[in-house]
């Protein structure tokens, strides 16, 4: 083929280009665009997945961050805006209890999302709410006691000999036993061999006798469940620690090496 005929070729090529540009500006419908996506058809937020490809292979988007960027498919307000969703709310459920049942915690409550956002609709707000707490249970003044402790070998099962018959007898009340887990004792309990065996993760059996008890029935000090408290020996100077109430037991005795409630 000659010169000629290659100007030809040529020539027809760029006529077919400059045509399908044209066509391309004078009928943008023929743009793909949001409603060509599958559902949902538009995103929230800033979503680069939420996108579709024109008929010239770019790439247009269909999220509501578009709007910002200025890339948004042809007919993203009249496909997304019209039919968005914006997300409705429940009303606040109330306040859960505090997380600390003695002194500062924390407390929250939440709400349920009715309707979801859905097309470009408002995103959902806060669905939950947090804020801070002062526990104040009956049992924290307990928890505030220190207990003092002696070795059970000052067990009061003696009759006085001084008591005369018409002197008013205190009430016998029946004892109970306590079991706590050390853990917390200070260096001087080392230099008593009943107080040496206060040791760190050491359970002890310490039993509340009547003469020890107060008008409510309990010996003071004698712990919480889950929670630190504090004992003192009260014939070891300086020998002070702490411990977690496991468990407790009525009409009891402790075994030897346990320790008696002041």
């Amino acid at each position: 083929m000659g010169a000629h005929g290659w100007s030809s070729v040529h020539l027809g090529l760029m006529v077919c280009g400059y045509v399908a540009f044209f066509c391309g500006e004078l009928f943008p419908g023929a743009e793909a665009g949001c409603r060509e996506r599958e559902n949902p058809n538009c995103c929230t937020g800033r979503n680069n997945d939420c996108f579709e490809y024109t008929r010239r292979k770019t790439v247009c988007y269909c999220d509501t961050y578009c709007q910002k960027t200025g890339d948004c498919c042809e007919d993203y307000q009249r496909v997304c805006q019209v039919s968005a969703i914006d997300c409705v709310v429940g009303s606040w459920g109330p306040w859960s209890p505090c997380t600390s049942s003695c002194g500062v915690g924390s407390t929250e409550r939440s709400r349920q999302v009715s309707v979801p956002p859905r097309n470009g609709g408002r995103p959902c707000p806060d669905l939950k709410q947090r804020r801070g707490c002062f526990g104040n249970d009956a049992v924290c003044s307990s928890g505030k006691e220190v207990a003092k402790i002696l070795p059970d070998s000052f067990k009061r099962n003696f009759k006085d000999p001084w008591r005369r018959p018409h002197m008013l007898m205190k009430e016998k009340k029946e004892s109970y036993c306590v079991y706590l887990r050390v853990k917390q004792a200070s260096p001087p309990c080392k230099l008593r061999l009943w107080s040496a065996h206060l040791v760190r993760e050491q359970l002890i059996c310490a039993e509340c006798q009547s003469d020890a008890m107060s008008k409510s029935d309990r010996c003071g000090g004698d712990g919480m469940q889950s929670s630190r408290t504090f004992w003192s020996a009260a014939s070891v100077p300086g020998c002070h620690g702490s411990w977690v109430r496991e468990a407790s037991s009525e009409v009891c005795r402790c075994p030897p090496r346990s320790v008696l409630f002041v």
